[in-house]
């Protein structure tokens, strides 16, 4: 039990908690199941689980809401899940501090791909660990008033240490990996996001801009209609 995923899922509608736990566990998930946001911050507090997937629309506090409360507290993994690809929804979702979202209805195959690919990026595989990453070219690296500790994942802002979530983190590396190199969307989306298949851009250009809002706005230099890059 010590080396499985623990999953906190945070779900309103019975069928849909129901259905997706039986599924998610059937995959050697460990999942605690919660119907509403109060409940699944309770949750969350006492279980601490590896990843959390949090629906939209539940009562008492709202997914977003909730999102921004273990965001406060901790960089575990969270995806969002709505019934709605509304524009508003996904965005609100991701500047919370979301790490990914899934729109409802979804694939149970489709959503155990993404939750383990989350859990790549943050050095976790379903049902065992894995190391983290990061560039092999020096231990520092300085931008300016920006220094990169890549062997200690840490980053500092004219010597003030800068909080960055473990996505944070994966997609500065790669821009530091190659400074002044234009990457675009589906680049970054591939090689941070993991994903093997089309995905919405929206989350590189939220977790852009919340980078940008920790390292600095000028820091990442926006090519339209290619993508983004790291100032040298």
């Amino acid at each position: 039990m010590a080396d499985q995923t623990h999953v906190l899922f945070v779900e309103d509608d019975d069928v849909i908690r129901e259905a997706t736990q039986l599924a998610l566990e059937r995959d050697g998930f460990v999942v605690t199941a919660m119907p509403d946001g109060l409940s699944g911050l309770e949750a969350f507090r006492s279980d601490r689980p590896d990843i959390a997937l949090l629906d939209v629309m539940v009562p008492g506090l709202d997914g977003v809401s909730l999102c921004r409360r273990i965001r406060d507290e901790s960089t575990v993994p969270v995806i969002m899940l709505s019934a709605r690809a509304d524009s508003i929804d996904v965005v609100l979702g991701l500047e919370a501090g979301a790490d990914d979202y899934v729109t409802k209805p979804f694939d149970g195959a489709v959503l155990v791909a993404r939750i383990r690919a989350v859990l790549r990026r943050f050095g976790r595989a379903a049902g065992g660990r894995e190391e983290q990453t990061a560039p092999d070219n020096g231990a520092v690296l300085a931008f300016g008033e920006l220094e990169i500790d890549t062997e200690g994942m840490e980053v500092r802002r004219a010597g003030q240490p800068v909080a960055l979530t473990p996505t944070e983190m994966r997609l500065l590396l790669e821009f530091s990996a190659a400074p002044g190199t234009v990457l675009s969307r589906d680049k970054l989306l591939e090689r941070v996001w993991d994903y093997g298949w089309g995905g919405d851009t929206r989350v590189v250009d939220v977790h852009v801009q919340r980078l940008r809002t920790k390292i600095g706005q000028d820091r990442i230099e926006t090519v339209r209609g290619f993508g983004y890059k790291l100032k040298a």
